[in-house]
């Protein structure tokens, strides 16, 4: 036998390393897509839980198979009405906690958050709420998220309810900075 028939058909290279890439940059963007990805915070308004600069994991899978749960971190794409609200242009992405689910109804008075008449327990929020909003029933298919630092930010009191197709994903996760590395409440 010749040394062609003994062997098996060698592949160039530069299309072995091409075909490599190719796949690399495929798999990583499928990741990212539809998966999971790597957010950071932008501002202040999930403080004490979020702070400027914290990176996060946000897996985009579970709600494709079950519905928000109230006390959810969940990251969305900004309604108009809250682009409007912060005079954006751009097309943003929001993170926030969710605390009004479809059909109940939510009110913020005395610096406590009411649902369906009884006060929600917040051991998470910067301060309470020095505002009243409600009492409002939050339409099906539709959540309302307020920020942690409920007085220093633009969320669901300022803008209304977030429809749930606007949700990109929940964030499981902080990786940085390492000090603060772990799971989220």
């Amino acid at each position: 036998m010749s040394e062609k028939q003994q062997n098996p058909k060698q592949q160039n290279p530069l299309v072995e390393g091409l075909q490599t890439v190719v796949l690399s940059i495929f798999l990583a963007f499928g990741i990212r897509q539809f998966v999971a990805e790597a957010r950071f915070i932008p501002s202040e308004s999930m403080l004490p839980t979020l702070k400027i600069d914290d990176r996060l994991v946000i897996e985009k899978i579970s709600y494709h198979f079950n519905p928000p749960d109230r006390g959810d971190i969940i990251v969305f794409r900004a309604p108009q009405k809250a682009l409007d609200a912060a005079n954006s242009t751009t097309n943003d992405a929001y993170i926030k906690r969710v605390i009004g689910l479809p059909g109940e109804s939510i009110e913020v008075k005395d610096g406590k958050v009411f649902v369906n008449g009884t006060a929600l327990e917040e051991n998470y929020i910067q301060s309470p709420p020095v505002y009243t909003w409600g009492p409002e029933t939050v339409p099906e298919g539709e959540y309302l998220v307020l920020g942690d630092n409920r007085n220093s930010s633009s969320d669901g009191h300022v803008w209304g309810f977030l429809e749930r197709e606007s949700i990109i994903g929940r964030a499981v996760v902080r990786f940085w900075p390492l000090q603060r590395i772990g799971g989220l409440d």
